[in-house]
């Protein structure tokens, strides 16, 4: 889930350098389409062999594929096959125009539909869902678990959000009504410019945040927000399937608190691993750390060495 923070976030000095551009981070990944249940999805590859496995990244609400941008390098570098996606609705997938379609079944669906793809060249995939995306890549793993080698909740929760985020939600459907998602952006570009941490984004990063939100889907905005605030707690559901996960999350998460995500972590018996300086988005706030994280759970359970 990318929106504005909380007024009431605390401040935090993050790893990233103020003239790091983020999602604009350099990488040699491909652009590419991969078949969804609904239509095609963008996606960026590393494409190779993946000798250390291939690794399958889902974006929250909001998000995209470039959220993962400063990872993809650095993963590829070190022998992993990485495909970053957009969910449908999102930035550059197309999406159906009915909000029905954007629950996390459906979503979920593509989201095998895509690892099933990748696992037949590479065996199974170490699946990472950030935010929302964690919702999502959660139910993927409960729709078909023998395609995950293993699964990472990344600043993601164990059901529904709470919080301040979901008084931003409700507003979502009267914007919507009224001035459709370009009001949407409007509201939410004047309420991240209260924050100064959204102001110190370089200029070719906002201009980036503004094109990616106004091409998002109304109906995806909808029915995700309708999902990602519906969602069940379904965390006994994922320990019985025996597939390793990885809960990680900001030292200050401001959409599920970093309490409720180690609680979940320890109901899963799962690695738990916070990561400094950041908030809500480690793989841009602290890329650093998170590549740590992530590269020594996936030796564990691959059984290769970091």
């Amino acid at each position: 889930m990318v929106l504005p923070g909380s007024p009431e976030t605390p401040a935090l000095s993050l790893a990233v350098a103020p003239d790091d551009l983020r999602q604009l981070a350099e990488h040699d990944a491909t652009p590419r389409t991969l078949p969804g249940r609904a239509g095609p999805l963008a996606a960026l590859d590393t494409g190779g062999d993946g000798p250390r496995g291939t690794v399958l990244m889902v974006a929250g609400y909001t998000g995209s594929k470039e959220d993962f941008a400063p990872l993809l390098a650095p993963l590829a570098a070190s022998g992993h096959r990485v495909v970053a996606i957009d969910q449908r609705g999102q930035f550059e997938s197309p999406g159906p125009d009915d909000p029905a379609a954007y629950t996390v079944a459906e979503l979920a669906a593509d989201v095998v539909a895509v690892a099933q793809l990748l696992r037949a060249g590479t065996g199974p995939v170490h699946l990472l869902g950030h935010s929302f995306g964690g919702l999502v890549a959660r139910a993927a793993v409960l729709t078909d678990p023998g395609t995950f080698r293993s699964l990472t909740l990344l600043g993601s929760g164990p059901a529904r959000l709470v919080g301040p985020r979901v008084e931003l939600l409700d507003h979502l459907g009267p914007l919507l009504d009224a001035g459709g998602v370009p009001l949407v952006h409007a509201t939410l570009e004047q309420l991240a410019m209260t924050d100064p941490r959204a102001r110190a984004a370089p200029e070719p990063t906002r201009a980036f945040y503004a094109r990616r939100f106004l091409a998002n889907s109304a109906a995806g905005l909808r029915g995700m927000a309708a999902a990602m605030t519906t969602e069940p707690d379904r965390v006994a559901e994922l320990a019985a399937t025996g597939v390793p996960v990885l809960v990680a999350h900001g030292e200050a998460d401001d959409a599920w608190t970093p309490a409720a995500q180690a609680d979940m972590a320890a109901r899963l018996g799962a690695r738990h691993e916070v990561i400094p300086a950041a908030i809500h988005s480690p793989a841009i706030e602290n890329p650093r750390r998170t590549l740590e994280v992530l590269e020594s759970f996936w030796a564990s359970v691959s059984g290769t060495a970091a």
